[in-house]
């Protein structure tokens, strides 16, 4: 019964439902945006890198490089509270977004260059000879089989990133751990940390499902 009272108190349940509910929200909102945001600019940066300009393709490897050596959280902090002193003001929400948006943008550009190393000079060849243009053929033959090949570690990235989400507590972001956090200190009970630990397993144990079935739909079979 102390197990119960400690980890699952109905009282406390009752009182921080709503809250914990609202935040999975702006937990879900924030995944969602990163996702779109993340996926889509790192499919645009490799496809520009596919056009060779060795100016551009050198920031974009720097970008991606940095993005990709540094801790989320040391980003969170420089924008949350240093970009302020040069007069730009983000919001939390913004902060988290841009963070964590840029940071899978990096992993998935470096996804979708490899899957477009991978394809054989023959089959751009091939393509330029039906009288394709070089970005015809990127975006009818190159890129799809990028995509194909990239789509598990891009999922498995996807998933990490956007449990990142979490570090929105530490900069007062209303989202799962903040607001249970809160509560927690409040009520003087472990109940409001089960509850995070449950919202996130209904948010995400779906999100894993989906990503299987997609890893099974798209992954070629040999």
């Amino acid at each position: 019964m102390r197990f119960l009272d400690t980890f699952f108190n109905p009282a406390v349940i009752d009182k921080y439902l709503p809250q914990v509910v609202a935040a999975m929200g702006v937990t879900l909102y924030l995944a969602v945006a990163t996702i779109v945001t993340g996926v889509v600019l790192g499919g645009l940066l490799a496809c520009l890198r596919a056009a060779n300009l060795k100016v551009v393709n050198f920031f974009i490897i720097v970008f991606a490089d940095i993005m990709r050596a540094l801790p989320p959280l040391v980003l969170i902090l420089i924008f949350y509270f240093g970009m302020p002193s040069v007069g730009l003001n983000l919001s939390a929400e913004v902060v988290i977004w841009l963070v964590l948006s840029a940071v899978l943008t990096a992993f998935a550009e470096e996804i979708f260059w490899g899957g477009l190393t991978s394809v054989s000079a023959g089959q751009w060849e091939a393509g330029r000879a039906t009288g394709l243009s070089k970005l015809q053929t990127l975006a009818y033959i190159a890129f799809p089989q990028a995509l194909r090949m990239g789509i598990p570690p891009l999922v498995n990235r996807v998933l990490a990133t956007t449990k990142l989400t979490a570090l929105g507590s530490v900069i007062g972001v209303k989202e799962i751990l903040s607001v249970s956090s809160s509560a927690q200190s409040f009520s003087g009970s472990a109940t409001p940390l089960t509850m995070a630990a449950l919202a996130y397993l209904v948010i995400f144990i779906p999100a894993v499902i989906a990503s299987h079935w997609v890893e099974r739909r798209f992954t070629y079979r040999t």
